[in-house]
């Protein structure tokens, strides 16, 4: 497959996104998944980002720097990132109240271990 590419790339993360059972009746098939890796210590807009659908669940992809949205701000110029994901009811990039998110804190880009995120609670 494709894996083999990235799998070389500094600063590349596994993400293993999972819905926390409890929550899977507040999710529509068609609602947006937003996956994304910002900085711990850093700017607030994602250093990588991808987007699926709560019928992709559970889903595994790679985050690296070739997803990021501006040249300078890449996942391996980072040691410690958040990692989340988000069910989006309005579809909208900006996280809204009801949204159904999980994260994961801090973690390595480039570590060996796949990082597991579980949509498990509601944005107030």
């Amino acid at each position: 497959g494709r894996s083999g590419a990235a799998a070389g790339s500094r600063g590349a993360i596994r993400v293993s996104v999972s819905l926390a059972p409890e929550l899977a009746d507040r999710a529509e098939a068609e609602d947006r998944v937003f996956i994304f890796a910002r900085a711990l210590q850093g700017p607030p807009m994602p250093l990588a980002a991808a987007r699926k659908q709560v019928k992709d669940l559970p889903v595994d992809l790679t985050l690296d720097d070739s997803m990021a949205m501006m040249p300078q701000l890449v996942l391996s110029a980072f040691s410690e990132v958040i990692l989340g994901a988000r069910i989006s009811k309005s579809g909208n990039a900006i996280p809204q109240a009801g949204d159904l998110q999980g994260e994961v804190s801090p973690v390595t880009p480039g570590q060996k271990d796949v990082v597991k995120i579980v949509i498990d609670s509601v944005r107030p």
